[in-house]
């Protein structure tokens, strides 16, 4: 059966037109960040990939498990969710971060996509199981759906007290590690990739940047205040593939 073509963007620092500590490419609105710059740097992500202003949909992350499904543009950010899911194509769903996981799902048989803001908590808490089932309902099959998780935190970087640690390996395994430092550390997306390797997701693909790492994109833990990166998935309105 032939499917849907679905496109992912991940946007970095520069680009935009904000000023320092937000610079350049912030796309933000809760950081403190001169709101005019962001909706300019909002509309020129739109431009950017070739959706009108009004057809992104961003969310009001808050670290939950709320899953929200949106079946056309919404005015404002999606009240109190961390996860997006929709079957409209030409419909941009957009997750913000600058440390946490940013997460892109897609059944491109079915038509079925999501973006998924999985931050320690809402990792720890069970977003990613949320977002599965609400994919599913909608026609989604595990074996079908493929995902892409952005840049965040590396373990070499994210290093967490040793009581956090063993709580969230707890509830996300294969996600404690040894810092480069040799501190008790978190890497996220590993517990996340094993994650959705065992809900029977097709396959796992990764940008490997650490956002504190590399200078080209935001960092929350590196320099606060600073901007937010987008990573954006959207069903091509022109047809399948």
């Amino acid at each position: 059966m032939t499917g849907v073509r679905v496109r992912r963007v991940v946007t970095s620092r520069s680009g935009g037109v904000s000023a320092a500590p937000y610079d350049s490419f912030n796309l933000g609105d809760h950081v403190g960040d001169d709101p005019a710059a962001v909706e300019a740097n909002r509309r020129r992500l739109a431009e950017g990939i070739g959706l009108p202003f009004e057809r992104l949909v961003w969310m009001e992350q808050i670290h939950s498990r709320n899953v929200t499904v949106v079946d056309g543009p919404v005015d404002g950010p999606v009240p109190a969710t961390d996860a997006l899911v929709t079957k409209v194509p030409g419909l941009a769903l957009v997750t913000l971060s600058a440390d946490c996981v940013p997460i892109l799902l897609s059944d491109d048989e079915a038509g079925v996509i999501a973006a998924v803001h999985a931050g320690r908590i809402g990792a720890r808490i069970g977003i990613v199981p949320k977002v599965l089932g609400a994919m599913i309902e909608h026609g989604a099959r595990p074996e079908r759906i493929g995902a892409f998780l952005g840049p965040a935190a590396s373990g070499r970087q994210y290093e967490v007290p040793a009581a956090m640690q063993a709580d969230v390996e707890k509830f996300l395994p294969g996600s404690a590690t040894r810092t480069a430092k040799g501190t008790p550390g978190l890497d996220l997306r590993a517990g996340l990739r094993r994650q959705l390797l065992a809900a029977g997701v097709s396959g796992v693909a990764e940008d490997p940047r650490c956002t504190i790492e590399d200078p080209t994109l935001f960092s929350h833990r590196r320099g606060a205040p600073t901007g937010r990166l987008a990573a954006v998935i959207w069903m091509d309105p022109s047809g399948s593939e």
